[in-house]
């Protein structure tokens, strides 16, 4: 993928190094268990992160050790290293904002920029106390993305999803679930009842893989821009695969179960990546009108 070494993001937030505290007042935390840390790549349950909300000090919304930067805050207490993806990530969570407020604006409506949280081990958010077990992930309360950028040492070395643009389809699957929130799909979602919810056909599933297809959509767009370089529709592909539900379970040593899957089949993540991909278009990615998925 071509980006600019150099870039920065006036949108992400660096707490890196600060370790992480209580979380929210319980009843902004239960408001959205149905939808807490979006996008766990189906490595942890709701059960355990109830037990880590309920647990893990219930405080404010978001400690100290952090300095104003254009309006928002970002930590001064970051650690060394990783600058070389640090401005990938910004580039990649910039890039992919664009494109949306783009297509946004042709559609009529506004869009309103997320922000990216660099964390290492834990931090606080508006949904509890993230961790990095849990993966990246997209809390809707504060509208924020968070990574520790640990994670793509597993995703390249445990999970075998390597190269730049399998990096980058991380971060622009969790950037489609901002564009749902703004949209109100989560919502659909959270107002389901659980049987609604749960299964591989069911709205959680649904959820996830359109945030796979906004993901494709947004490649469409490198790929007008001439940002997209031999190899990097398959690294995102691959990666796609690498975190279906189905893989995991195997790869776990335990049985396929469909009836518990949260995220889609290796086969349905990337079905819906490449067709996100090939049109460009976000109405291409009403997974909840589809029969089979």
């Amino acid at each position: 993928m071509r980006w600019d070494e150099n870039h920065e993001s006036p949108d992400v937030i660096d707490r890196r190094g600060e370790g992480g505290g209580g979380g929210p007042a319980l009843g902004g935390m239960f408001a959205f268990l149905p939808l807490l840390m979006r996008s766990r790549f189906g490595w942890v349950g709701l059960l355990v992160i109830i037990a880590v909300a309920m647990f893990g000090g219930l405080r404010g919304l978001f400690g100290g050790g952090e300095q104003r930067v254009h309006g928002e805050t970002r930590g001064v207490a970051g650690a060394q290293g990783d600058e070389k993806m640090v401005h990938f990530v910004s580039f990649v969570l910039d890039d992919a904002q664009t494109t949306w407020r783009e297509l946004f604006s042709e559609r009529g409506r506004s869009y309103r920029n997320a922000k990216m949280v660099l964390f290492t081990g834990a931090t606080q958010t508006a949904c509890g106390r993230g961790r990095a077990a849990t993966g990246p992930f997209y809390c809707p309360p504060d509208e924020r993305v968070y990574i520790d950028l640990s994670f793509y040492q597993e995703l390249s070395n445990r999970l075998g999803a390597r190269g730049d643009f399998a990096q980058a389809y991380v971060i622009a699957h969790e950037i489609g679930h901002h564009v749902q929130h703004q949209l109100g799909t989560d919502k659909r979602v959270q107002s389901a009842s659980r049987a609604e919810q749960e299964g591989a056909g069911g709205a959680s599933v649904r959820l996830e893989l359109q945030a796979d297809c906004y993901a494709g959509v947004w490649a469409h767009a490198t790929k007008r821009r001439d940002l997209l370089e031999a190899g990097d529709l398959d690294e995102a592909l691959n990666a796609a695969a690498a975190i279906g539900d189905d893989r995991l379970q195997r790869d776990s040593g335990g049985a396929v179960q469909p009836e518990t899957w949260t995220h889609g089949s290796s086969a349905q993540r990337s079905r819906w990546f490449k067709r996100g991909y090939e049109s460009g278009d976000p109405s291409s990615c009403d997974t909840f009108a589809e029969g089979t998925l």
